[in-house]
Order: C-alpha cells, then structure tokens, then sequence
C-alpha cells in the first residue's frame, strides 16, 4: 500500500511520482472520492476508489487488506496533504501493516512543514502538536502543559473555534509570545503573518475574512532558561532525596515557578553524580 501526499489547494504541487502511482494502483482509497476525482481528473488518470474516513477506516481496512492478499496494490490519499497526520489514515496504517503487508510513503505536501517552514522558528527542533480539543477546558489545559516548551509548537485549527484558540493561546503563554498563522496554504487566499499574540485578537477582529478557512499555527518555543537560582536547586535537592526523579522535577516546578525541563536536566545531573 502506497501513502500518497497530495496538494493542500495547488493541484500544482503534485509530485511527479504520486502521479506514477496513483495511475498505476489497482484501488485508490480517498477520504472523499468527489473531492479526490477532481485531482485525478485534473490530470486524466483513471483509478477505481474506495472512500476510506473516519467514519469507515476499520471496516475499510479489513477490505483493503483482502485486496493486499490477493496481489492488488493500493493507494491511500486523504482531501489534502499526507496521509495520517492529523487525518484519517493511522488505524487503516497499522492494519494494514499487522497483517504484514508492505506500507509505502511518497513524500509531498504537508501544511504543519510548509507554514513551519516560513515562520523561522524551527532553528533547532519543533513539536507537532496537532489539533487542540475542542472544549475550552481541555484545550487550556493542554496548552497549559506546553507552556515551558522551548521548541517550536505546530497546531491545526478550524475557523470556528481559531479565535477562541488565539484567546487560549495569549492566555497561557502571554502577549509577547510570537505566533505564526497561515491560513488556507498554497490556495487562492493564502494569508501568512506572524505577530505576538497580543496583536493577534486584533488581527482576526479587523477583517471577517481572516477568520475562514484551514489554519496552522505555528507558536515560538520558550525561551530557554540560563540556569537554575539556589532556591530551584535546594527544593529540587529536597524532593530528589524523597522522590521518583520525575516527580521531584514536577513538584519542584510547581513550587519554585522554575521550568520543568530544565529541573528535570538538573535532576539527572544530580543522579548522575549521586550513582558515580
């Protein structure tokens, strides 16, 4: 089975090798085959497509992995971008792969790396993160557990919950905090800006438009800290000598205000001298 990448908006950015496999797969299985017999139509290919989506993907599965057996080749395309990031694809994946068939990816588009790729935050490494849950709650607590993360952050989010997410986001991580947004990649309104995330419910109010459509956010890691104060270091020093060293870096975080990350470096250094 074939993981193929297809464009986010741009029929252009098709690969030359997704087109050389999607004309030459027995099935292809699409999130929605109308939407996917546009891009095949696009480029005259002819393919017999099965619709594979969330609602389906075990059911298909099983499917797709009598036609595997039975010497068929497949290719599995979701509405836009790569398979099985943050779209239907991963549980269809790894049935297919428990029943020991070959999985194979065609690299190509994909709108968490291209907005990544333009925001200038990705220096050193960056989390995808996805999209957040839809409940107000769940969604700050969620960002709330990123706060002391220091690479770069990479969301997806729907145009009607994009300015309760901007509020969340300026909420927990502060106005100063810079946050790229890309909106509807590579289509007719592409729109990409980055701003601090104080600037950001301004943005969004002073034009209706720039609420519709795909976004990806891409949120600037924080900065990392110099180092610990001798406060840190004595609770931290505490809690190791009663504690699991997980637990003794989040206790001591939630104490001292001092970056999780960075206690948890300081305790492994700590019991790493303790044990020479």
């Amino acid at each position: 089975m074939y993981v193929v990448a297809t464009p986010l908006g741009n029929l252009h950015d098709i690969t030359l090798r997704a087109l050389a496999v999607l004309g030459a797969v027995d099935v292809v299985a699409a999130e929605d085959t109308r939407h996917s017999q546009r891009l095949l139509d696009a480029y005259g290919l002819k393919a017999r497509m099965v619709a594979a989506h969330q609602h389906n993907e075990q059911a298909v599965a099983g499917r797709l992995i009598e036609l595997l057996a039975a010497g068929q080749q497949v290719a599995l395309i979701t509405d836009a971008g790569t398979p099985a990031v943050s779209d239907p694809g991963a549980r269809l994946v790894a049935r297919v792969r428990e029943a020991g068939h070959p999985v194979v990816p065609l690299p190509g588009p994909c709108a968490a790396v291209a907005a990544l790729s333009v925001s200038g935050f990705a220096e050193g490494g960056f989390r995808f993160v996805g999209f957040l849950p839809a409940r107000p709650g769940a969604r700050g607590a969620a960002l709330a557990a990123l706060r002391d993360e220091t690479d770069a952050m990479v969301f997806y989010e729907a145009p009607h919950r994009i300015v309760e997410c901007a509020a969340d986001l300026l909420a927990v991580f502060g106005g100063a905090r810079e946050l790229l947004i890309a909106r509807e990649l590579t289509k007719l309104h592409e729109q990409i800006v980055r701003l601090p995330l104080a600037e950001v419910g301004a943005w969004f109010a002073a034009d209706p438009n720039r609420v519709r459509g795909e976004f990806v956010l891409v949120l600037a890691g924080a900065q990392a800290e110099a180092g610990l104060s001798a406060e840190a270091e004595r609770v931290l020093g505490l809690l190791l000598a009663e504690l699991p060293l997980k637990s003794a870096a989040r206790l001591a975080a939630e104490i001292t205000g001092a970056g999780r990350k960075l206690l948890y470096a300081r305790a492994l250094e700590i019991r790493g001298e303790e044990e020479a």
